[in-house]
């Protein structure tokens, strides 16, 4: 077990650079009165989220990831629908993080996943991802990441460059912690307590079953903003996170079938779908977040003593 936690340094996908990684998370969100757009109807947004990596190591420079992440979005996707909409999604990380050097590793991971209603679970429900990433240290406050993203969904294939960094201040308590365009995080530590702004953005897609005039699917693209006070208690292996923000809400319903030809981050190509439902305008959400957090310094330190 001692191993296990000392292997997690080289977790890029979870650690991303930092002296430390989240092992659990768990979060519920509320957006509000999202309306339909050209209508005087509205929804609110509900989602639950999960998220649990065990890492085990191979060897002194390689160890394996496995895992697994579960959201649910809960909302009416259209006025004319008689029932609002619970779409899920449950996603395997199985993978390979490896250190080749003190300033050089990487990580690649396979996502299998399950995204629909979950209603008629088909092989339609189905989609495929991976997740590679590199990271070179510069310094002891600074590291670069770059990497990819893609997957396969019901539109087609989406995939995305990932460009980001790292920066601790000296005194720890700035934090930069950024790979775009997926997700960013700036904070600033006030002993237990911190405040920061989030940014988050990744598309899915979700087959629907419920009683529809023709069979569709959901294609998912919400862009978050997002400001938040945080408090860590158990010498911050815990973190509790209040958070208020924005999100697009981009939620459109297509015909099963009906695809595009590829999008790469935020551009579609031979995009000439059919949408099915009034765009969902963006609104402001409220989150809470409670996270399982270990330092690897704290640790060490404690196996050297």
């Amino acid at each position: 077990m001692k191993k296990i936690i000392v292997f997690i340094l080289f977790l890029p996908i979870l650690s991303s650079a930092q002296e430390y990684v989240d092992v659990l998370k768990f979060g519920y969100s509320n957006t509000f009165d999202a309306k339909f757009e050209g209508t005087d109807e509205s929804t609110n947004v509900n989602s639950y989220t999960a998220a649990i990596t065990f890492p085990i190591e191979l060897n002194e420079k390689h160890a394996l990831i496995t895992g697994i992440d579960f959201s649910s979005y809960h909302l009416l996707l259209s006025p004319d629908y008689n029932q609002t909409t619970t779409l899920y999604n449950t996603l395997l990380k199985i993978g390979l993080a490896s250190s080749y050097s003190e300033k050089w590793s990487s990580t690649i991971v396979l996502l299998p996943k399950i995204a629909s209603d979950y209603k008629n679970i088909s092989g339609d429900d189905f989609y495929f991802g991976v997740y590679a990433i590199a990271k070179l240290k510069k310094n002891e406050h600074f590291k670069y990441r770059f990497g990819f993203y893609a997957s396969t969904e019901s539109f087609g294939v989406f995939a995305t460059p990932i460009i980001g960094a790292y920066y601790l201040s000296p005194n720890n308590r700035f934090e930069v912690d950024a790979a775009l365009p997926i997700t960013a995080n700036v904070n600033y530590k006030l002993g237990k307590a911190a405040v920061g702004f989030n940014y988050f953005a990744i598309g899915r897609s979700y087959n629907i079953s419920q009683e529809t005039s023709i069979p569709v699917y959901v294609d998912q693209r919400p862009i978050e903003f997002s400001s938040y006070f945080q408090y860590g208690i158990l010498e911050n292996s815990i973190l509790l996170r209040a958070k208020v923000g924005y999100s697009s809400n981009t939620n459109e319903v297509y015909e099963q079938g009906d695809q595009l030809d590829f999008r790469i981050s935020a551009f579609s190509f031979g995009d000439d779908r059919t949408q099915l439902n009034p765009d969902i305008l963006g609104s402001a959400f409220i989150k809470f977040e409670a996270i399982y957090r270990i330092h690897f310094k704290e640790k060490n330190k404690d196996s050297n003593n």
